[in-house]
């Protein structure tokens, strides 16, 4: 059974408990019933119910679900038992929540320590002269003849005896064993090496994985299949029959299909997330007749393990939450939330600040639980563009999360299996694509998911360019931008450029990626993104980027430095003109590639002469030659500062 105790002030005002309430009743997320306990004992402190909320109760939100709302009076505690019992049965009944509003008070204040006379004088005089509840519930049974005076006083002396010898005790206490890595999680371990040493093979035989794909690409029998999807699914046949041309959508679903044969749960919710928010999963198939539903990923074989997909309700914080708490208590499920965008994450920002990064230093918890956060700037708006990358890698430390940006279907896959066959877990955050998900470019062939195969760190350079030493420049990037860059690569010919993709950004991959910035003697290391200077990953993988490049160019006069390339820093994380960020776009890719690094703009300041347009996040523009009339004054475009 489900117990929550409360404060009245964080009930009435913490949107938490609606949206949790909220989703009570929902199929996916019901519990059986939980039983909140609101300790109403004015928890705000020095705010008066009065300037707490603007309903009588601390408990009026919880009516929109109907639940039953107990009050009580704390300082009578058979009445508390009394309805505690009432709860109890009624939760075990009918399966929902249950309130109780205890009415309680504070002697001694906020924490025992503060001076409550300063803010609530009246109120705390009344508490003052007002026996302890302990002293009324004594009074009330000598009176009653249910206890006399001597065993009262047995009563409190024991109980204070038993208080004092634990006391005592703890300081001396010693743990024997732990036991966070029994039950459920036993036969997992904690991570006790470099995580960059772990390439666990992740592969899967061919003919299954044709199994899986031909499954999943089967049209259902007496089913009202829409039209377009009857083409998706003779497209993913004709996918597993070449083996190649494998989209992000059929890279997710044989990771999953897989891991189901393998015997482990799958289970996917956010809003949503049946079809994808982005039209590529459709994971539930919906009969255009009668509305019935079919999931393909249930219907691989008999034997597999359980798939469920939800759409959850249009709540990032509690859903989070609960998926948190879901991973927590069963390891052996892939459990995924997936944000609608990526940003919409930062309303689950409490449960990434106080949960996931921190739970296992904290609390010795160890916790896998994947997030899918679409990310990429495509001109959609400043709150349709960026999962907040930067504040997931501010969060790292400790080998305590993994976060990728991921570029092709088959390292999708092989991160996803990843998860669930380590023998540890850790939280996973994926930054997911849009536009990717339909790319001409982001495909992958069955091979790449073959026996044999892992995940990639690192993915070095897939064109022919020039022999390693005559490659002047070196691009490192993630995510999206990649295949700008490729393109115009190709488009304009250049062959002394290489393009290297940093697929994991944390735990930072520094042996590969020496190993393979070493490959480039003489090539200047550039880092471009896509996202605004104080944005993205650049803040995070500066100095790592200069501490790898000293120890590769040791015993040279002077190390090679990173360079920016990108937008600008910005306090809008996008723009909202289609126009000016393809302009944006254009121009981040060809200083990637063609702009010497001496006209490179510096990332924190606006060279002289550039300007912001209306609704850009500082688009850099060149400014007319303005006309000079004193003699002998020349008007000329300043140079951009050298990027340090």
């Amino acid at each position: 059974m489900g117990l929550l105790l409360h404060g009245d002030a964080a009930f009435a005002g913490q949107g938490i408990v609606p949206e949790s309430l909220d989703m009570s009743q929902l199929r996916g997320y019901r519990t059986g019933g939980t039983i909140h306990i609101i300790v109403n004992n004015q928890i705000g402190f020095t705010t008066n119910p009065a300037a707490s909320r603007s309903t009588p109760y601390p408990t009026d939100i919880a009516k929109g679900l109907q639940a039953p709302i107990f009050h009580v009076n704390g300082d009578d505690p058979v009445a508390v038992c009394r309805v505690a019992d009432l709860a109890a049965h009624f939760r075990q009944k009918f399966n929902k929540d249950v309130v109780i509003d205890m009415f309680c008070y504070r002697r001694h204040g906020h924490n025992e320590g503060d001076e409550p006379m300063f803010t609530q004088p009246i109120m705390y005089k009344a508490i003052k002269d007002h026996l302890p509840t302990r002293e009324i519930l004594r009074n009330e049974l000598i009176q009653d003849g249910a206890m006399t005076e001597a065993e009262a006083v047995k009563v409190e002396t024991d109980f204070k005896n038993l208080l004092d010898a634990e006391f005592e005790a703890a300081a001396s206490y010693k743990m024997n064993k732990a036991d966070w890595l029994e039950g459920t999680w036993e036969g997992l371990s904690q991570l006790e090496e470099d995580e960059e040493k772990r390439d666990e093979l992740t592969g899967v035989d061919l003919d299954r994985l044709k199994e899986i794909g031909r499954s999943l690409a089967r049209k259902p029998e007496n089913f009202n299949l829409n039209s377009k999807l009857v083409r998706q699914l003779k497209a993913k046949d004709k996918m597993m029959e070449s083996g190649d041309g494998l989209d992000w959508a059929m890279g997710e679903a044989l990771a999953y299909g897989s891991l189901l044969l393998d015997g482990f749960n799958v289970r996917l919710s956010g809003q949503d997330s049946g079809r994808g928010t982005f039209s590529h999963r459709h994971a539930v198939l919906v009969d255009q007749v009668t509305e019935n539903r079919y999931f393909p990923l249930s219907e691989i074989s008999p034997d597999q393990a359980t798939f469920e997909v939800m759409d959850s309700p249009l709540s990032e914080f509690a859903v989070a939450g609960f998926e948190y708490g879901y991973a927590l208590a069963d390891p052996s499920s892939l459990t995924i939330w997936e944000a609608q965008f990526g940003d919409f994450a930062n309303t689950a920002q409490v449960i990434f600040d106080q949960f996931l990064s921190s739970g296992e230093s904290k609390w010795l918890r160890l916790c896998g639980l994947v997030m899918l956060l679409p990310h990429g700037m495509e001109g959609q708006g400043p709150e349709h563009s960026s999962a907040r990358l930067e504040r997931f890698l501010q969060l790292c430390a400790e080998d305590n999360m993994q976060v990728v940006n991921i570029t092709t279907p088959a390292n999708f896959f092989h991160v996803l299996r990843r998860q669930m066959l380590r023998n540890f877990r850790k939280p996973l955050v994926v930054m997911s694509p849009k536009s990717l998900l339909r790319h001409k470019l982001n495909t992958s062939t069955l091979q790449e998911m073959g026996p044999g195969t892992h995940f990639w760190r690192v993915l070095g350079e897939v064109d022919e360019l020039r022999p390693n030493d005559e490659i002047k420049r070196v691009v490192l990037c993630s995510g999206k931008v990649y295949y700008d860059l490729l393109e115009s690569r190709r488009e304009n010919k250049i062959d002394e450029v290489a393009i290297v993709r940093i697929e994991q950004l944390y735990p930072w991959p520094r042996t590969g990626l020496a190993e393979t910035l070493g490959m480039y003697p003489n090539a200047e290391i550039i880092w471009c993104q896509e996202e605004p200077a104080n944005m993205g990953a650049w803040t995070y993988l500066i100095q790592r980027l200069e501490y790898i490049l000293m120890a590769i160019d040791q015993g040279k006069a002077e190390h090679r430095r990173p360079i920016y390339v990108g937008r600008p820093a910005s306090a809008s994380p996008a723009t909202g003109s289609l126009g000016v960020h393809n302009r944006e776009q254009a121009k981040l890719v060809s200083e990637a590639l063609m702009v010497p690094a001496s006209d490179l703009a510096q990332p924190f300041q606006r060279a002289p002469g550039d300007r912001a347009l209306p609704g850009s996040s500082a688009v850099p523009v060149k400014k007319k030659a303005a006309k000079k009339k004193a003699a002998g004054k020349k008007s000329a475009l300043k140079k951009r500062p050298a990027a340090t």
